[in-house]
């Protein structure tokens, strides 16, 4: 019986990681999983040793900090040496993941890496690291591939797990009804991230947006695809702040976006998860200036937009640090709201990102090359 640990720290992680689980049982009814989550991969077996939550580090600032994050390096090494683990699986999140690889490598586990870290954005030097401490890198992406390997590190292309994740079509009038909209109304989702910081520093820009859209169409509504690392303590005081009715939904991202004409959406993995319901976006991000400095130093991509790289050029609209803000987003969300053949070209092009992602399967595709990994 194959005893594989599952890591991850986010949303969008934890969702892929309950589809990778959810798929190495239906391999081998025989397998055991445990790991560090959320709900879903809760919900589908993983005993959860620390839930991704009480591990998240992001959002604190100096001394504290880095006694959290000395802490966590501690209980991982303390993890991959507490059982004879078969093999260990790296969710995305890679700012800790290839960090705590160290640490699994050093107890002498196979490791995998499932949505590996983009060294294509990043640049190069990250493969130096990724060598030393993972087995097998399994991508998403199928322009990933050649550059694992020309630099002879094994590879698997599995294909987008965002594909098994989303409903090939959703019952949008059902949906609406389900979430107390109207078939004619104008609704616009808000994805303000999966992240403590980010929904604390992206929701206020959101609501501004919000306000103004409301002021010019006061029909249209707004609901809030609330991911499962955020806490109603931390959406409510926020929301209080503006004077416009939101609908909360939990954990259903794609639901949200179905019913919606419109998602403002903060950049990450929800942008390719809109793209794959096919509803035109506004993506938006802001960070500390010395963050941003720092991305922007070693970035070496011409777009922060999954959506945008897929396509190899710019579909929908970014806005970054000083343009990401209320005024800006209305603007951009007025433009292709209220001209119909800016919408429509936006929808076509959604649909060829959708193609261009291949075939569902991402998930078992995974799951075979991780147990086939295990056994060798």
């Amino acid at each position: 019986m194959a005893r594989i640990l599952i890591i991850t720290g986010e949303a969008s992680g934890d969702l892929h990681g309950a589809n990778l689980a959810k798929a190495l049982t239906a391999c081998d009814s025989q397998v055991s999983l445990a790991g560090i989550g959320g709900r879903a991969m809760e919900a589908a077996g993983v005993q959860l040793v620390c839930k991704m939550g009480q591990f998240d580090v992001m959002g604190m600032v100096g001394p504290l900090a880095l006694v959290a994050i000395i802490r966590r390096f501690f209980f991982m090494r303390r993890l991959f040496r507490s059982e004879p683990w078969d093999g260990v699986i790296f969710v995305d999140n890679p700012g800790l993941n290839l960090r705590y690889a160290y640490f699994a490598k050093g107890a002498g586990l196979r490791v995998f890496y499932y949505i590996a870290p983009q060294i294509w954005a990043w640049g190069p030097w990250r493969m130096y690291w990724i060598k030393k401490r993972v087995d097998q890198v399994l991508v998403i992406l199928p322009f990933e591939k050649p550059l694992y390997d020309s630099a002879e590190m094994p590879c698997t292309f599995v294909g987008h797990p965002i594909l098994d994740a989303v409903e090939k079509s959703y019952d949008r009038t059902a949906l609406r009804a389900k979430f107390g909209f109207s078939h004619d109304e104008r609704v616009i989702a808000l994805l303000p991230g999966s992240r403590t910081h980010e929904v604390q520093g992206l929701l206020p820009i959101l609501i501004e947006a919000a306000e103004k859209l409301a002021s010019r169409d006061p029909k249209t509504k707004f609901v809030l695809a609330q991911a499962s690392t955020i806490e109603d303590n931390l959406l409510q005081p926020l929301l209080r702040k503006g004077s416009l009715p939101v609908t909360l939904v939990k954990e259903q991202a794609s639901e949200v976006m179905a019913v919606s004409d419109l998602v403002l959406v903060a950049s990450g993995t929800a942008t390719l998860q809109a793209a794959v319901v096919g509803i035109p976006m506004v993506l938006f991000y802001r960070t500390t200036a010395w963050e941003f400095w720092i991305a922007s130093f070693f970035l070496r991509v011409k777009w922060i937009g999954l959506v945008n790289l897929v396509a190899g050029r710019s579909i929908v609209p970014e806005l970054l640090q000083d343009e990401a803000t209320g005024q800006r987003l209305y603007e951009e969300a007025i433009r292709i709201l209220e001209d119909q053949s800016v919408y429509d070209e936006m929808k076509r092009d959604l649909a060829k990102v959708r193609a261009a992602l291949g075939e569902p399967g991402a998930s078992t595709r995974a799951a075979e090359a991780v147990l086939a990994g295990c056994r060798a």
